[in-house]
């Protein structure tokens, strides 16, 4: 497994949609595996593929505490099918705007499909947490930010902080 090394803000790869997963195979499984790792590392909960650079609708999450046994999810062109009408507040934040949160409104309950590493497809109905971070890095399938989600003057002093930051690089 290889650690990868991740996509930051402003780069606008992360505004591009992704491409859907074909097919099951040994390189997905490797990426997979060294989103995983990626992900453990940083540490985050969840982790969408275009944040190590590959544009497909691939996504991995693991909601276990640290004093727990991992439990890593990978769900491949995973799609929402229903969103609740009640909502929920999570504060987010995003390994690719480190060190930044905010609060953001989501449905409380969405149900997905998505295709599994067992090559089969999947439906899933998620609330709590598991909901906001499927919404958050389905999201990132789609170019979509957390920072899209809050107000515009907030997300425009974000982006302005990481250009700059990034201009010292």
């Amino acid at each position: 497994m290889t650690i990868k090394p991740l996509i930051i803000l402003p780069d606008l790869l992360l505004r591009k949609v992704s491409a859907p997963v074909a097919t099951v195979d040994a390189a997905v499984r490797q990426l997979a595996d060294d989103m995983l790792e990626t992900m453990y590392d940083a540490p985050g909960i969840g982790l969408a593929a275009i944040q190590v650079g590959e544009p497909l609708r691939m996504l991995t999450i693991d909601l276990s505490g640290e004093d727990d046994e991992k439990a890593p999810r990978v769900f491949l062109n995973p799609e929402i099918l229903t969103r609740s009408d009640a909502r929920s507040v999570y504060e987010e934040g995003c390994l690719s705007i480190p060190d930044y949160y905010a609060e953001v409104e989501r449905p409380a309950t969405v149900t997905v499909r998505f295709l599994g590493l067992d090559g089969k497809i999947h439906e899933e109905e998620a609330s709590g947490l598991l909901a906001t971070c499927l919404q958050h890095e389905i999201d990132h399938l789609d170019g979509v930010l957390f920072i899209d989600h809050i107000s515009k003057l907030k997300r425009e002093m974000v982006v302005k902080k990481f250009t700059k930051i990034a201009r010292r690089a």
